[in-house]
């Protein structure tokens, strides 16, 4: 069963903290099956707070999308992202494929 990343920009902090981040975190993926599914495209929030950025990534199962999540390899670059601004992170099953 699928599992989907929905990370959030909240705020922005520092910009050359999160241009430094973009830099590294693509090379966490290489042990991780993943599609981008959307990445830094028109959005609309209709309720709710207000975000600067989308994306979400689709993982083979939940387990892989924590497990990337967890990886030495993306804590590592994760504080570079939290210096950088405020996000929210969200990891959810999807539905069974048919």
């Amino acid at each position: 069963m699928p599992a989907y990343v929905v990370i959030t920009r909240e705020k922005t902090h520092d910009s050359a903290k999160l241009e430094e981040y973009k830099q590294v975190a693509p090379a966490t993926f290489e042990q991780h099956p993943v599609m981008l599914l959307a990445s830094h495209g028109r959005r609309e929030v209709v309720e709710g707070p207000g975000i600067e950025d989308i994306l979400i990534l689709e993982f083979t199962s939940y387990d892989e999308a924590v497990a990337w999540y967890r990886s030495p390899a993306y804590q590592a670059v994760s504080e570079t992202r939290r210096e950088g601004a405020d996000y929210r992170i969200i990891i959810t099953e999807g539905l069974p494929m048919v």
